[in-house]
């Protein structure tokens, strides 16, 4: 497998998994929304773009060919974009289904969460297989890594030989969903560490994303540390001063003006 395209600077995720129309009427969730949203946060200044699908209620959905469709609308509209799909289980799918649905599409991105993919050792089998596909498929995987934990069972993965390759995509993720855990900038440099003691043999292309109203504190701690950002309604609603932003597109340029200030 040749190297892997780099991550985008920064990528918009606009809607998640979760989110509806009532907790921001600007979320989107149909084909041609994620596609106006799309072109705007690439004029307001994304280069790439985290995609999730709905189905005709609103739910998250893995499907081929919703993916299909709509990433053929977007490589006419939004050519110079890193578009990206997921494979997010969202409490909908198992491990399995995940496998099954990159596997049918063989997207050139997609991102994976570990915890989704190796939930127990008796998983790993499946696990490796499909990392060992993707390679050999050309599919970029970024690897989602919620906690240090799952930072140093990433890179003990790699020492293994379960996840193939030396050059590795990552997104890091502070917070969650629910609230429970509070992001912070003075959250990632652990995580960077971690990787730092983890030799010479690996290199990594690294993002962040956080969740709630210190999204833009630890974007901008990020790329003060050499990474990228995601941002997004699928994490953050909220501007740095605690305002509900009007769209997913107010927020990458709030991003894009914090990041210049550096």
């Amino acid at each position: 497998m040749t190297k892997s395209r780099p991550l985008p600077n920064i990528m918009v995720a606009p809607n998640g998994a979760r989110r509806t129309k009532a907790d921001h009427p600007a979320i989107p969730l149909t084909q041609s929304e994620l596609v106006e949203t799309a072109i705007a946060c690439h004029k307001a200044g994304a280069d790439g773009i985290h995609l999730h699908i709905r189905n005709q209620q609103g739910l998250h959905l893995l499907d081929a060919a919703g993916y299909a469709q709509l990433l053929e609308a977007l490589f006419v509209t939004v050519p110079d974009m890193y578009l990206q799909v997921t494979s997010e289980a969202a409490g909908r799918y198992e491990t399995a289904d995940q496998i099954a649905i990159v596997r049918a599409l063989k997207p050139d991105h997609v991102s994976v969460a570990l915890r989704e993919m190796a939930p127990s050792p008796e998983a790993w089998p499946a696990a490796r297989d499909f990392y060992h596909w993707a390679e050999e498929a050309n599919v970029a995987i970024q690897h989602i890594l919620y906690t240090p934990k799952e930072v140093a069972m990433f890179l003990g993965a790699l020492d293994e030989g379960k996840i193939p390759g030396t050059h590795h995509l990552l997104q890091f993720v502070l917070g969650d969903y629910q609230g429970t855990q509070i992001s912070r900038p003075d959250n990632i440099q652990p995580l960077l560490d971690l990787l730092g003691g983890s030799g010479t043999a690996h290199t990594f292309d690294w993002m962040l994303c956080a969740f709630g109203r210190e999204e833009t504190d630890c974007l901008t701690e990020a790329v003060r540390l050499g990474g990228k950002v995601r941002v997004g309604f699928e994490n953050s609603l909220w501007n740095q001063d605690g305002s509900l932003a009007a769209d997913n597109a107010e927020r990458v340029r709030e991003i894009l003006r914090s990041v210049r200030a550096l």
